[in-house]
Order: C-alpha cells, then structure tokens, then sequence
C-alpha cells in the first residue's frame, strides 16, 4: 500500500460506557499504540477517525458481526447483491431491528429473538421460526468452532453474556447502515475485495475481528479470565512480547493500562479487547496474517468472515 494507513479497533456494546478503542499511527519503524479512548458518539465516529487520519486511510476493526448467516441470507439473494446492499437497505427501518419477544413474532424480517430471559425459551424457537433446517444453520461460518477455539454466539440470538446480536443491531442501525448511505460510504471486508485493497485515501475499510481468536493469532494465552483485572496484569510480559514482534511501541499511557490490567472498573476488559482487537489489524497489515477470506463465494457475499483467521469450523 502506498500510504499507511491509520489502524484502529472498536470495541462495541449496547451500552455506549463500554464501547471503545485503540489506534495505532504508523511510524518509520512500525507503530505507536495510544491507550484505549471512549468510542463516543457514534454519528460522528467515521469523520473523527477520517480526521485523525489526515488523508490517510483508516484500518478499522470491529468486534460485532458482519455477515450472515447464509442458509438466512438465501432469503435475500434474489432482491440484494450482497451484505452490503442488504444493510443499506434498511436504513430507516425499524421492524428488521426490533427483538422478538414472542415466538409468534419471529419471521425473516424480524430475526433477533428473545428480548427477554423467560422459563423455556430455546434456540430450537428461532430455527422453527426463520425455518432454517437445523440449529447449525443459525450460525455463520466463522462463528463456529475451531480445533484452537470455542464457537462464537450465533448472529439472531440475543440472551446470555456472550451474545453479540444486540450489538450488531446497534452497529448495524446506528453507525453502518447510516453510513452505507452516503456519498463516501465505508468499505466492508471482506465484500468489497481484500483488505489492501480497500485502503484509498481519505476512506475506511471496516472488518470483523475476534478476540478470542485474537488472542491465539497473537500467541497469547490468557491465565484465568479477561473480567479479571489480575489475570489481564499478568499478560504483560507476553503482550509486550506480542507488540515488538510486530512492531508496534506502546504510549506511556498504554504501558500503565497495560501494567494495571485496565482498569478495576467494568470497562477493563472491552479496553483490554480493544487492544487486542486492533493487534489483530496490525498483524494483517504487516503481512503477517492473511487479508482475504477463504474462497467461498458465500463468505465474501453474505457471511463474511473473522480478520486473519485461517482456522476452518470443525
């Protein structure tokens, strides 16, 4: 790429106090790392981050999904090219964002169910009700698990702490979808073409990450849990080890967030997954980690997929 870009990863949430995110600026001799910052409002993010960059492109990373899944996304072939124009689409729309509470209101046009934890609701609920043919088909690809990692929460399920769906739909209605609609929209990987490919001046490239598969495409392991301040404390040593290998330099401030785990409060660990989550751009960026997709015309028309991960499901 002719001019570096500016690498960012935001960590998201429903709720906007744990939404955050890191940016590396390039160096002559790799990267500086700022400490983890509030993501802050979210209609004007893309014109802060183009901003920052000074002309540059920006390398954004995110950790809700884009894609779907495909046996769903066979609904929509026929009247959108891709996910792109599927969620252009529905700006200004509401039914399509609005979680089922009853399984009675579940169709391909109201997809996110349960709004709410109640004796008896089960998975099995919304695959009767999108009519997919099996519990597997809820999931995307990249969301399953792997020989070195757990399977992710698939993309409609909206109930437990590991959940993403009410944070794509957040993403989805409030950042891209109205961002898709104007005359510089960001660009989606891996829809739009390879990573490097999408880094023009001036624009953003967004794509999917993971932290946990993060953490292994690092050659980290985490010892204990990421709500743990200590635990997060105690990767330092490694993560520093992690960082030079790419290169990238932490600022004074992220060498203390670092050393402190991120924080005791509740925020720590989307600070840590922030960070983690904006190595992994880093690490495709330099070449390290692969910029395309698997070649399944699906995942780069529908499903999508998980930045750098070569790991197939099981």
């Amino acid at each position: 790429m002719s001019i570096q870009p500016l690498a960012a990863h935001a960590d998201w949430s429903v709720d906007p106090r744990k939404r955050w995110m890191t940016l590396a600026t390039p160096t002559p001799s790799g990267w500086m790392v700022a400490a983890p910052e509030p993501v802050g409002p979210v209609e004007t993010l893309f014109i802060r981050l183009t901003s920052r960059a000074n002309g540059a492109p920006v390398a954004l990373g995110v950790d809700f999904p884009l894609g779907l899944p495909r046996a769903y996304a066979a609904n929509h072939a026929a009247t959108h090219a891709n996910f792109p124009d599927f969620l252009r689409a529905l700006h200004g729309t509401t039914e399509f964002f609005t979680v089922c509470t009853e399984t009675h209101e579940i169709s391909p046009t109201r997809p996110f169910y349960p709004a709410h934890s109640r004796a008896g609701v089960t998975r099995a609920e919304l695959v009767n009700s999108l009519g997919l043919p099996s519990p597997a088909a809820l999931y995307r690809a990249c969301d399953r698990a792997t020989e070195s990692r757990p399977a992710g929460a698939p993309l409609f399920w909206t109930l437990g702490p590991n959940q993403t769906g009410k944070a794509a739909i957040s993403a989805w209605r409030d950042l891209l979808s109205p961002a898709l609609n104007t005359k510089s929209p960001p660009l989606l990987w891996p829809f739009d073409g390879r990573l490097s490919d999408l880094l023009h001046p001036g624009r953003i490239a967004i794509a999917e990450t993971y932290p946990a598969e993060a953490l292994r495409l690092l050659g980290l392991k985490l010892p204990g849990s990421k709500r743990r301040q200590s635990d997060r404390a105690a990767l330092s040593p490694t993560l520093h080890a992690a960082m030079a290998d790419l290169p990238a330099q932490p600022t004074q401030d992220l060498a203390t967030a670092i050393a402190n785990g991120f924080g005791a409060d509740a925020a720590g660990e989307d600070r840590f997954d922030s960070l983690l989550g904006l190595l992994n751009v880093l690490l495709v960026l330099e070449g390290k980690r692969p910029d395309v997709a698997p070649d399944d015309p699906i995942l780069t028309t529908w499903e999508g997929w998980v930045l750098g991960q070569t790991d197939q499901p099981l």
